[in-house]
């Protein structure tokens, strides 16, 4: 029951009631899980194609210039996640009563982040914060300095890094500079995602943060075109208000705040695919903003996009081949054969039964449908225990298969049979992808129209204190790509560098 307040506040949001209602049944009647039938596996949904590694390499560089190119990636993700296990040590540590190194004995990652503390790109700022703050700092115990370092980095009156987002944080020490995340993205475009010295990137970033975001681009752009010989073109945009989603309670009643306004949250990167949508190019790369490592080790890295990029690059030519054909000749039998062994071994469908009971002209029909869908080509490498979704046959409510990306959110581990295939997986996602997004004559695909809505997560949440059920839309490359042609490329895990914890940046990828 909506009052008049109610009804201009979901107004306000670009939203309508009948959305609204949408949201709260579809809250109420639970999540779908996917179903698992096995995971994707070389040979089974995933090419193995190093022994093809110049051919597609070359197949995408000999391209390049002809196509318009964009690299998308998703920074709007604050870095407060990253300071977690700090925050935690600034509230239990007390240097009065304990010592620094009986403190790290039962504590692993402060163990870490201690004995590596002179490796962070940030050491000498944060540590000439601290002296700046504590003039006597060097006289301290260790303790002592552990905690007003952590002061000076976390502190809302001091440096303040857990506010940033994670992109605008110092990623990599330079013998002359420091490098942010953002920075890294820049030049990781000249190297895979630039095409006739332009690079075009896009950047969803929160709106408290764009501002930040522009004065580092206005800081840097001029030099990095000199040094690069590249021209950037960087664009950046919000996760819609439209896209929010109200919020209830565990008993399934309105969550109202203090005020009596009605909770909406934003609905996760699912969101994204507005974003996504409204982008107009050949190929889009994208990758998540933390994924970089130092651009050294970039330069032999980023091979492996141009890679996955070479294999879209030639499947679509040849689906573009075939919708031609549909269009301008009359298709023989054994050309259809053909076309069906390319959709089911390249394009990896499952044609199902029905489909043999067909007339030829139905047949067409059917395979022009498959044939027509935006294209992505994802990475995936070796699961070796990081957490995270993977590739995995699934099976929809029509008995359909399909190979998706599948979060662990979405498999319901209370039924054996599906965790035992869930953990039976050997890769996953590293969140490394391209996306071909136009149809064979060159018309921009309609990306909404390609996503699955019963994919959606419904997540438990605490808001004042009270259990709210959340609704979020479907994953950007999981429910919302779930229409999409998938094809996934084994790529090393070399390739997959994320900073998830502060600590990750003393890992080898992120040292100079």
């Amino acid at each position: 029951m909506f009052t008049e307040k109610d009804i201009q506040q979901i107004n306000n949001y670009g939203l309508t009631v009948e959305k609204v209602n949408s949201q709260i049944q579809t809250i109420k009647s639970g999540m779908t899980y996917s179903h698992l039938i096995e995971p994707a596996g070389i040979g089974n949904g995933i090419l193995r194609v190093q022994t093809k590694f110049e051919y597609y390499l070359n197949e995408f560089d000999s391209k390049r210039n002809n196509l318009s190119i964009v690299k998308f990636v998703p920074a709007s993700g604050a870095a407060s996640r990253m300071f977690k296990f700090l925050f935690q040590f600034l509230n239990e540590f007390d240097p009065n009563k304990e010592s620094i190194e009986d403190y790290t004995k039962k504590n692993k990652e402060i163990s870490v982040f201690v004995n590596g503390l002179e490796k962070l790109p940030f050491y000498d700022i944060v540590r000439n914060k601290a002296m700046e703050e504590t003039p006597n700092f060097d006289h301290l115990s260790l303790g002592e300095q552990c905690v007003l370092f952590v002061k000076a980095m976390l502190d809302a009156s001091q440096l303040n890094y857990s506010f940033y987002p994670k992109g605008l944080l110092p990623f990599h020490k330079y013998k002359t500079h420091f490098s942010t995340a953002f920075k890294e993205h820049l030049l990781e475009a000249t190297l895979c995602a630039s095409s006739n010295n332009k690079a075009n990137l896009h950047f969803t970033v929160s709106e408290a943060h764009t501002e930040m975001f522009n004065n580092e681009l206005e800081s840097i752009k001029g030099d990095l075109e000199k040094e690069t010989n590249t021209t950037f073109n960087v664009s950046f945009s919000y996760q819609s208000k439209s896209t929010d989603t109200i919020a209830i309670t565990a008993n399934d009643e309105l969550y109202r705040n203090a005020d009596g306004s009605l909770l909406f949250r934003p609905s996760g990167h699912g969101a994204l695919i507005e974003n996504l949508n409204t982008l107009d190019y050949d190929l889009i790369f994208i990758k998540n903003i933390d994924n970089i490592v130092v651009f050294e080790q970039n330069k032999s890295l980023s091979d492996y996009k141009k890679l996955v990029a070479g294999v879209l690059l030639k499947i679509q030519e040849q689906a573009f081949k075939y919708m031609h054909k549909f269009d301008e000749d009359e298709i023989l039998e054994d050309e259809i054969y053909n076309i069906e062994l390319f959709v089911i071994n390249r394009l990896n469908v499952d044609l199902g039964e029905a489909y043999k009971e067909l007339s030829p002209e139905e047949k067409i029909g059917y395979l022009r449908d498959k044939l027509n869908k935006p294209i992505r080509v994802c990475g995936m490498v070796k699961n070796e225990g990081e957490p995270g979704g993977g590739p995995f046959w699934v099976k929809d409510e029509n008995g359909n298969l399909s190979l998706e990306i599948i979060e662990f959110a979405q498999i319901d581990f209370d039924n054996s049979e599906q965790k035992d295939i869930a953990n039976s997986a050997t890769h996953f996602n590293p969140t490394d992808l391209v996306c071909g997004v136009r149809d064979y004559k060159g018309n921009k695909f309609n990306l909404t129209d390609f996503v699955d809505p019963k994919a959606a997560f419904i997540t438990m949440k605490s808001q004042g204190g009270v259990d709210i059920k959340a609704y979020e839309l479907p994953g950007l490359w999981n429910g919302s790509m779930a229409h999409w042609n998938s094809i996934f490329v084994e790529i090393p895990v070399s390739t997959f560098n994320p900073v998830k914890t502060v600590n990750d940046l003393l890992k080898p990828a992120h040292q100079v």
